[in-house]
């Protein structure tokens, strides 16, 4: 199962959403606080439909929080288009903690200074960064592709 980590998330349609991804793929979601709604946002439940109530979520009221749950470190990717590093070069397991950042900035330096693993997501340079729950999507989808195909070799 992967972990989805929402650094202060801003806009409940995008979280609605990539709850529901969390569902489909049987990833835990990690959602940690300020956010720019409340979690019980018709936009949020809207987003993520009637399957909001199978998520499996966990708040935090700060990084330090979430911080005190994850067993090695070495396993969580924080998502960055600064990041030199491609998703498809990375080697995902399961388990592993994907990091994404609120939808005006992304993550702060100093979230980023936590971590070594920093990973980005390929794209024309006529863009500057992907909406977020495409961007939850892509990461999710090659972790999942990896995982499988280490299941069957």
């Amino acid at each position: 199962m992967l972990n989805i980590v929402l650094v202060e998330p801003e806009i409940p349609n995008n979280t609605g959403n990539i709850g529901r991804l969390c569902v489909g793929t049987e990833s835990r979601l990690h959602l940690i606080h300020p956010f720019g709604f409340v979690i019980n946002d018709k936009n949020l439940k809207r987003s993520g439909l009637d399957y909001w109530v199978h998520l499996d979520v966990t708040e935090y009221q700060n990084i330090a929080e979430w911080m005190l749950q994850i067993p090695d470190k070495s396993r969580v990717f924080l998502m960055s288009s600064h990041a030199s590093t491609s998703i498809y070069d990375a080697k995902f397991q399961d388990g592993d903690w994907l990091v994404f950042g609120k939808e005006s900035v992304g993550l702060s330096k100093e979230v980023l200074a936590l971590f070594e693993n920093h990973l980005t997501i390929p794209m024309s340079p006529l863009i500057r960064s992907f909406n977020i729950a495409n961007s939850v999507a892509f990461v999710v989808g090659e972790a999942k592709r990896q995982i499988r195909s280490k299941i069957f070799d």
